[in-house]
Parts: structure tokens; C-alpha cells; sequence
């Protein structure tokens, strides 16, 4: 969003003796913004609700407000909560997945969020073929920002042990602190 002057005052000063001018001001502040950040896999229940804790966690730590979403480029698990097998792995780290609910991705997610980051290319090509081409979001694929990943795929832990969700979980963790770095390096300019 472009950013928003905000008026946080616009009073006239009147002095005590009629001898003193009135003073009036207008102070004007450029309200802060933050970036918008949607994680996307396949069906919205493992890798990207996974990604999404990684991100809010990495925010919280660094003290950065920012608006963190996940959605699937698929609409089978739409309203349900992510795969249990995640919800544990995301307790076992300390976060509480349990209350998110499948969306899917549409449209209007190319306008209403700066950073869109696919978990692995088969969705990026999806996301790339949905833009429209006005989009804000910038697209990439979330191991671009993790030195000497780019390029590859976060493993999809579906059809495996709960183990791979642990190794999901190191992937997007790795992820999210890359983009935050991004993130930081871009409001520092």
C-alpha cells in the first residue's frame, strides 16, 4: 500500500494575552508500513501454514509488524485446519498452528500482498500463470532467499513420516530468516 500521512494535529495555540499571535500548526507523519507476506503450497495444510510460523516468528524476534498469510494453489482442503502431522511439529516449535484454515489463492492476493512465495516450483508456475498483470506481489520461490538454495523446491512431507515434517520445518525456517533479511535490507534504504 502506498504509504499514508496520517494528521495528528491541527489545533490553533491561544496564548493567555491577546499581545502573543495565535499559533497553528499542522504536524503531518508518514504512517509506517509494513510488507504483506503470502506463503503458498499445494493444498495449504503443510509446507506454506509451516512457512507462515516460521515468518511470524522471525517478524516477532526482529520486532517487524507485518501482515503473514497462507493459501494453496489447490481448493480440496479449503476450511479445514493444516495436516496434524504439521500441527505437532509447529507445537514442538513453540507455535500453535491449530487455529489456521485452508484458503485458497485468488486473484485479488496479487493486489493486496507485496510478497508472494511459493514452496516449490510447480506452484510458482501455477502463481505465474494466475498474475495478473498489474500485480503488486513481487513472486519467488521461499529457498531463493537461503544462500546456495535458490532455485529448489521445500520438501512436501505429505506422504511421508512425521519426521519429514521436521525436515519441512528446517527448510521454511531457513526461508523465513532469508526473506527477513530481505526484508530489513529493503526498510533500511
Amino acid at each position: 500500500c502506498p504509504p499514508v500521512l496520517v494528521a495528528l494535529c491541527n489545533r490553533g495555540y491561544q496564548s493567555r494575552t491577546s499581545a502573543q499571535p495565535e499559533l497553528s500548526f499542522n504536524l503531518m507523519v508518514e504512517a509506517p508500513t509494513y510488507p504483506a507476506i503470502l506463503f503458498i503450497c499445494l493444498g495449504n495444510i503443510c509446507r506454506s501454514p509451516l512457512a507462515e510460523a516460521a515468518m511470524r516468528s522471525a517478524l516477532t524476534a526482529a520486532g517487524i509488524n507485518a501482515r503473514v498469510e497462507s493459501a494453496g494453489t489447490g481448493d480440496w482442503h479449503v476450511g479445514l485446519p493444516p495436516d496434524p502431522r504439521a500441527i505437532a511439529e509447529a507445537r514442538a516449535r513453540g507455535h500453535d498452528i491449530s487455529g489456521y484454515r485452508a484458503r485458497q489463492v485468488a486473484v485479488a492476493d496479487f493486489h493486496r500482498f507485496d510478497h508472494i512465495i511459493a514452496l516449490d516450483r510447480s506452484n510458482l508456475a501455477d502463481l505465474r500463470a494466475l498474475a495478473p498483470a498489474d500485480a503488486r506481489a513481487q513472486l519467488s520461490l521461499l529457498l531463493d532467499h537461503v544462500p546456495e538454495r535458490a532455485g529448489q523446491d521445500v520438501a512436501d512431507p505429505y506422504h511421508g513420516v512425521p519426521e519429514n515434517f521436521a525436515a519441512t520445518w528446517e527448510e521454511v525456517d531457513l526461508g523465513a530468516k532469508g526473506l527477513l533479511a530481505l526484508l530489513e535490507r529493503q526498510t533500511s534504504r
